[in-house]
């Protein structure tokens, strides 16, 4: 979209009650950059980040029902186990291992939380599915150490087995990641670009309480985003579903990309259920397109939706902290036809800047109508 349709943009404070790209490869480790604002995540060390310090998952004042299909996964009988019962079993090569083999994977690494740093990305290939789940049981951390995203699911990567031809509308593979937490994950550099975390094209993908902290994409460019997460292509334009989870927390969690640090997508719909965004940054300039003499970007601090016929829904949510040097320091929404929704429900949205300009406090929206607020704060 470009400048002129900001034009007549306000800033209010909003008190509502009641009714109302390419296949790439995923391959390869980040771009040895220093991010902007002062992490070390991307200089090719380890940033240590500790999900101890993190709080738990999903937002505690959420009370959203959660649809059967939305909810966690049945686990207790694994097709793959990580580890046999020690923390030293639990290794890099262990995770990317049992997720090439997909199934339901959990995890056996002691009684004590494990920390598995990856030294390279676990891909999910397409025909080993059609249900892929990911169990941490709560106790797992999967780290990237700064250096390569953590996970990776393509249907329209050759090297991760074409099974139709329709990659980019097709059912399966199903994936879920549940009671796990990821940090310092780093797409800056890949192709295709944006979720330092989890990288999503095709299928069916949902998060149940799961955390993820201190994940990175690239600093600039009007598009990329998804410092923790980027979806496209999901089938029948069905919902992502995000549940009771945490994306940042503190400033020193927060996720951090050009645009949508917690969640970015182009032309997906999301359902998020009682979780909670915070302290996340979208820091990239010149919005989108790109002004003259601008990289662009720098919309949407949490979450940053564009494309055409969509809809996010958020339910039970908080949002606050989050800050976006162009646009929506909460949420970027962009319905490029007019004919998208932005429904909030049961939520709280609070101090999250917009430095450059944004239609409701926290929020740039473009879609059908006005968005619909139900007993919700928007300030």
């Amino acid at each position: 979209m470009t400048r002129l349709a900001w034009l007549g943009v306000f800033s209010a404070s909003v008190l509502v009650l009641g009714c109302g790209d390419s296949a790439g490869t995923g391959d390869g480790t980040g771009g040895g950059s220093t991010s902007s604002t002062g992490s070390n995540v991307g200089s090719g060390g380890d940033p240590n980040t500790n999900p101890d310090d993190g709080p738990p998952a999903g937002n505690p004042d959420g009370t959203a029902a959660v649809p059967a299909e939305a909810d966690a996964e049945d686990t207790s009988s694994p097709d793959h186990v990580v580890g046999d019962g020690t923390p030293e079993s639990c290794t890099s090569q262990a995770v990317v291992d049992a997720v090439a083999q997909g199934g339901v994977i959990t995890f056996d690494c002691g009684p004590d939380p494990k920390k598995i740093v990856l030294d390279q990305t676990a891909k999910i290939f397409n025909d080993k599915g059609p249900k892929i789940v990911i169990d941490g049981g709560g106790k797992i951390t999967l780290s990237g150490g700064g250096k390569v995203r953590v996970l990776y699911m393509n249907t329209c990567d050759q090297a991760q087995v074409w099974t139709t031809d329709h990659c980019d509308n097709q059912d399966s593979p199903q994936l879920t990641v549940q009671n796990l937490t990821i940090i310092d994950g780093d797409a800056k550099g890949l192709d295709p670009d944006g979720g330092g975390a989890i990288f999503v094209r095709g299928g069916r993908f949902k998060v149940v309480g799961s955390r993820f902290f201190h994940n990175i994409c690239d600093d600039t460019g009007p598009d990329v985003g998804g410092g923790a997460i980027r979806a496209l292509s999901q089938f029948d334009n069905q919902p992502v579903y995000v549940v009771r989870s945490t994306f940042g927390g503190t400033d020193a969690l927060g996720n951090v990309c050009s645009n949508g640090s917690g969640l970015s997508s182009i032309g997906v719909s999301w359902t998020v259920i009682n979780s909670l965004f915070s302290h996340n940054k979208a820091i990239g300039n010149g919005a989108n397109p790109a002004q003259s003499g601008t990289p662009g970007g720098g919309s949407g601090g949490a979450i940053y939706n564009d494309g055409n016929t969509y809809t996010l829904d958020l339910r039970g949510v908080k949002m606050t902290n989050n800050t976006a040097n162009e646009g929506g320091g909460a949420i970027f929404f962009v319905s490029n036809d007019q004919s998208g929704h932005l429904v909030i429900s049961d939520s709280v949205l609070s101090m999250n800047p917009s430095l450059g300009f944004e239609t409701y406090p926290g929020i740039f929206y473009i879609g059908q109508g006005d968005p619909q607020f139900t007993n919700s704060t928007i300030e």
